[in-house]
């Protein structure tokens, strides 16, 4: 490849700050009749770096991937993050992967931008590079929202804290989440309100406990209106965090079991409760699908 228009970071959310960079990349490289290339890593360094702090992902690789690509980048290069690739110094990880690998003509990255063991490499190690092998370096500012800078600690942070709207903003979009369903303690189906137990792939962010609003997608990619609580199920007495979709509209003996389920998480409508028994939990879902369906502008 040559004349190639790199951008480089986690990009883990696919967030607006992201998505300067990836509208700036993609504009470069239109601009030259050039080919767009983000690179991100997997696992996130952390896994190498700090083992035992490694964030929750607001994404899954292969969304992250899917997510670049709708925005218009040609090609998403996904580089194995190691303990050998951690211990390079900036002109090896620039000669290896900028040079050799991509050969690059024009580099895009954050303004806070660091890279090589030990984040030695700034941007101005990266223009003087750039200018040894003959690719030029584009800084992009960061983006803000709500008045601090936007990343995806810090979004991970207010999912965390059940700030979906502020989530949302961040995003650009509702968040996601995905599963496969698997079964249950049947509990929802004994009440009259069957849900979907939804196991979320390890190592992925989850909203706080509380009741939301969502859109869920089935595996053969139908929609249907729906009502999720994350918790613990204390009216229960529950012992494990779990995520239940009561799904809404849909055709009788419709089973989900062993498929994936998709939510797009349009609206917080309240925080997880302990209910004095199961009628007044029932009576309590009831108001929580009436909002849900007003949140979701579904009758």
């Amino acid at each position: 490849m040559s004349g190639t228009v790199v951008t480089i970071g986690n990009f883990d959310g696919v967030h607006l700050g992201h998505l300067a960079l990836v509208g700036r990349t993609v504009e470069r490289a239109r601009a030259t009749e050039g080919r767009s290339i983000a690179v991100t890593f997997d696992p996130h360094p952390a896994a190498v770096l700090r083992p035992d702090a490694v964030p929750p992902l607001l994404q899954s690789v292969e969304q992250r991937v899917a997510a670049l690509e709708e925005h218009g980048i040609d090609e998403v290069v996904v580089v194995e993050f190691t303990a050998e690739l951690a211990a390079q110094g900036p002109e090896e990880f620039v000669q290896e992967l900028l040079v050799d690998l991509l050969d690059a003509a024009v580099v895009i990255v954050g303004e806070n931008f660091r890279f090589g063991k030990g984040a030695q490499g700034d941007i101005d190690v990266l223009r003087a590079l750039g200018a040894d092998h003959g690719f030029e370096v584009e800084a992009v500012g960061l983006v803000t929202t709500d008045s601090a800078t936007l990343s995806s600690s810090a979004l991970r942070a207010l999912l965390a804290a059940g700030d979906l709207e502020a989530v949302t903003r961040g995003l650009g979009r509702p968040f996601h989440l995905d599963g496969e369903v698997v079964s249950g303690e049947g509990r929802g189906r004994t009440i009259g309100v069957p849900t979907a137990n939804v196991a979320v792939d390890a190592g992925r962010a989850i909203p706080a406990d509380g009741v939301y609003a969502c859109w869920a997608w089935t595996a053969d990619d139908v929609r249907y209106p729906a009502v999720t609580n994350v918790g613990w199920r204390p009216t229960f007495d529950g012992t494990s965090r779990t995520v239940e979709v009561h799904l809404l509209d849909t055709p009788d003996g419709l089973d989900l079991y062993g498929t994936r389920l998709s939510l797009a998480f349009l609206a917080r409508i309240r925080g997880e409760q302990r209910f004095e028994g199961p009628e007044a939990l029932v009576a309590r879902i009831r108001e929580d699908v009436l909002e849900a369906r007003e949140r979701l502008g579904v009758g």
